[in-house]
């Protein structure tokens, strides 16, 4: 089997990437790059020209975009059971919900935060339409339970996940009871709480 080589920094998006890995159960071996040079630098812009993390390396194959390597690595290590396999019903859930977070959802906190106006009219430019859709949208989603596609934790999860538990974490996605319930049902799993031990000691280890 190839080697999984996950590049990553503790204070990052890659703590999602990390999660998933985490998830899978399988061998990895972790790069920490520092923000800086290190990320800038040629040798890791070889691996991401963006310069930026985290990145999966498997083999002669290199995945960027948090998203696209959770998907990349349900798909890849699909004996794991983390994404509806093709033809299951499930399947499109998974699929829209994923890439849901990955789109509207991160657009809409960002703008949130970073206080951009849409003008008035011109809602249909961007494409979460507006933040109160996206996060009503979302929270209907996640109404039935207990995960996106049902009783099945999948890779969506984890990224559906990590973005709800900063935006609230950081007061950029506004707290309802069907959020709080699902963060905290998820942060609590065994994977989660290795990954987020891991970037913790990376982050200490930084600062001795």
């Amino acid at each position: 089997m190839a080697e999984l080589e996950f590049f990553t920094n503790p204070q990052s998006r890659g703590r999602i990437a990390h999660w998933m890995l985490e998830e899978l159960g399988v061998p990895y071996t972790t790069r920490w790059v520092q923000y800086g040079p290190d990320m800038k630098g040629e040798a890791y812009r070889a691996v991401n020209p963006m310069g930026k993390v985290p990145a999966l390396r498997h083999g002669d194959v290199v995945v960027t975009e948090c998203a696209a390597i959770c998907a990349y690595l349900a798909d890849a290590f699909a004996d794991k059971g983390l994404a509806p396999s093709l033809g299951h019903p499930s399947r499109a859930a998974y699929l829209r919900w994923l890439f849901f977070a990955a789109g509207p959802l991160d657009s809409a906190v960002v703008a949130k935060s970073l206080g951009w106006q849409i003008p008035e009219g011109r809602s249909s430019v961007v494409g979460f339409g507006s933040y109160a859709d996206t996060i009503n949208t979302l929270e209907t989603a996640l109404q039935p339970g207990p995960y996106i596609c049902a009783d099945q934790f999948t890779a969506a999860d984890v990224y559906v996940g990590s973005s709800l538990g900063w935006g609230l974490m950081f007061g950029t996605i506004e707290k309802r009871p069907t959020f709080e319930a699902y963060v905290a049902r998820i942060n609590a799993r065994p994977a989660a709480l290795r990954a987020n031990q891991m970037n913790e000691a990376q982050i200490q280890a930084t600062k001795a």
